[in-house]
């Protein structure tokens, strides 16, 4: 096995099935259903963010989206692509680091972000807001997912105000919801889910 399999992320999925990691629940997580059935978002090119195996980028797929996923695990794009072949909805897969971008400016109109941005270590965090804001089309909807500080003191558990203080320059806040799941291995963590619009000039 290569040592990138062995080390960081993709060495989750490597050795342990999505079933049996706890943010993989195997459905499309409830705020994208309940945003994209509202129809708050127009269909059009959407990036998922940090993939892992797929559930919500297939829903962004059969709800009519152009769909490109990425994520720094072969392995999960492996499952997520076995999930989109037995769905029989057409995506693009690329697999390479969430700090580096590797897309064109102003190319999509819909991101979504779960579990990606809290994952950024502290000091990558402007430069991946500020890719973020590059590669969206102004006005375009950023949709944040991510850990709340009450689910105890970590490095990357968020308060309202700390998000609010490294978005708002490039992006504009819609609102920010505090909401709990109840996670696949039954343990209910906290979370801030944020809607963003892309500023025109930043």
């Amino acid at each position: 096995m290569s040592r990138r399999h062995t080390t960081g992320w993709d060495s989750i999925y490597h050795k342990y099935p999505p079933e049996s990691l706890p943010w993989e629940l195997g459905k499309p997580r409830k705020i994208l259903v309940e945003l994209l059935e509202s129809k708050q978002v127009s269909t059009g090119k959407a990036l998922d963010l940090c993939c892992g195996a797929g559930s919500n980028t297939v829903y962004m797929a059969k709800k009519g989206f152009d769909v490109t996923a990425l994520d720094i695990s072969d392995k999960a794009v492996e499952y997520a692509k076995e999930k989109a072949l037995k769905t029989g909805v057409n995506i693009n897969f690329i697999v390479a680091s969430f700090l580096r971008l590797p897309f064109q400016t102003k190319e999509f109109e819909f991101a979504f972000d779960f579990g990606c941005f809290h994952h950024v270590e502290v000091k990558e965090r402007t430069s991946y807001i500020k890719d973020a804001h590059r590669i969206l089309k102004p006005k375009s909807t950023y949709l944040l997912v991510c850990f709340s500080y009450k689910n105890g003191p970590s490095w990357n558990h968020f308060t309202q105000e700390q998000i609010q203080g490294l978005f708002e320059d490039h992006f504009q806040i819609e609102w920010i919801k505090h909401v709990s799941s109840i996670e696949s291995d039954n343990v209910r963590r906290y979370f801030f889910e944020v809607l963003m619009k892309n500023r025109v000039n930043t």
